[in-house]
């Protein structure tokens, strides 16, 4: 008797999204508490608080109902034989636009683009909603309609253009790979990776925002005076215009070798009035540089992709797989689609595990920019950029432990405080 991959696939879905649920009931219980941490108290002013408050179990209420549509939707999906029904008749279109069915390229761009039209069809009321409803409703949404749309249709065009090549380099591949499939399947996800990364910022990015060089000043100054001091190849120091789309502030560094970008969020520069305060919080981002946190994180997921790539291998001649979802044909981006929902159960553990080892690295660099002095200007700026994006003050120590890539703040200020005290 086969395995019933299909029903397990269901199965264990339905039990993620209860385990899920019930942490995301724990989250909105911590929510709706009308006190500050005591951390928080006297750091964080108490309209700041109620305005987060009612911020995150905005977005709480919210993901809850999007979480709803989307399980009962994917469990649809597959129980009812959607997937394989939707791969024969993007064949029959194929066939119907004068197209020879029998060639998997074709076929397969033709079920791409039908799953596109139908994600963002499903998708946009949510992005809509989630914007225009509880972005503006909490002052961040900057973005008008028509900037929204000009954004979703170039999002769709760089899809058609660079989607195509790469969908039939992957089929190539797997047809010929032979036994050292998974190492050249590695292999040209690597170099597509490497070469994202560099033509993103300077070809994909400019297209969504501006970005200005950092003008002369005070701190330019600062953050070329750090970076020096730690032999950091600072190149380029951008602004970039996030404020045109959102309120919300960040800051980030890219590129190879010794070609090292840093971008500010003009949000971020109008938040911080203080320029220690952003200088405290680019030497933290430093800190992950210069303690190859990126090239840990790098290096980690060639593995795991390699690993992954090695367990398709394994399956991707399985009639008994395709059977279960209702295919009597086997191709390649069903077969990778299929494997990536056989192995939920153990990418919901590495998650988990990488989520572990990010919150490290975090504290990390927190206490790399203690060292360098910034203990109280990180520490101001964490609490402003908290006020400022009205992060949630509350958090479930299991919630956060599950979903979490960044400590809370109430955890990183402790971190930060803790040293001192062992000193004094």
């Amino acid at each position: 008797m086969a395995f019933p991959y299909m029903e397990a696939v269901v199965g264990f879905m339905i039990l993620m999204y209860i385990f899920e649920t019930y942490l995301d009931v724990r989250q909105h219980v911590a929510l709706k508490l009308p006190t500050l941490p005591k951390t928080l108290e006297g750091v964080i002013s108490q309209e700041k608080f109620e305005k987060s408050r009612s911020y995150s179990l905005d977005k709480s209420h919210f993901h809850f109902v999007h979480e709803f549509v989307t399980i009962v939707t994917d469990s649809t999906i597959l129980y009812f034989g959607v997937l394989p029904w939707f791969w024969k008749k993007s064949g029959d279109f194929v066939t119907i636009a004068g197209l020879n069915a029998e060639n998997e390229i074709l076929h397969t761009l033709a079920f791409l683009a039908g799953l596109m039209i139908w994600s963002q069809i499903t998708d946009l009321p949510f992005s809509l909603y989630s914007t225009f409803v509880i972005e503006a409703r909490h002052g961040f949404n900057k973005q008008t309609p028509w900037l929204f749309f000009r954004d979703m249709i170039k999002g769709i065009f760089l899809s058609v253009i660079i989607g195509p090549p790469i969908v039939a380099a992957i089929i190539v591949i797997v047809q010929k790979g032979g036994p050292y499939l998974a190492i050249y399947l590695w292999a040209f996800t690597f170099g597509l990776s490497i070469l994202m990364m560099t033509i993103y910022p300077v070809l994909i990015a400019p297209l969504f925002n501006k970005f200005t060089p950092l003008s002369d000043g005070q701190l330019r100054e600062k953050i070329e005076k750090l970076a020096s001091s730690l032999n950091f190849p600072l190149r380029k120091l951008f602004v970039v215009d996030g404020s045109t789309r959102s309120s919300h502030s960040n800051a980030y560094m890219y590129g190879f070798f010794k070609n090292k970008r840093i971008v500010l969020y003009d949000t971020l520069i109008q938040q911080c009035k203080n320029d220690e305060e952003i200088v405290a919080v680019i030497a933290h981002e430093l800190g992950h540089w210069k303690l190859n946190h990126t090239v840990y994180t790098f290096v980690a997921m060639q593995v795991l992709t390699l690993l992954q790539f090695g367990g398709y291998t394994l399956v991707r001649n399985s009639t008994d797989l395709f059977r279960s979802f209702g295919f009597d044909t086997q191709p390649v981006l069903i077969g990778l689609i299929l494997f990536q929902h056989t192995v939920i159960p153990l990418q919901q553990l590495v998650s988990f595990g990488l989520n572990l080892v990010s919150r490290s690295f975090e504290f990390q660099a927190d206490a790399f920019a203690k060292k360098l002095g910034y203990a109280s200007e990180l520490r101001s700026g964490l609490v402003k950029l908290q006020e400022e994006n009205l992060s949630a003050m509350n958090t479930d120590p299991w919630y956060s432990a599950y979903h979490y890539s960044h400590p809370p703040l109430v955890e990183r200020l402790a971190a930060l405080d803790e040293p001192d005290k062992k000193e004094d």
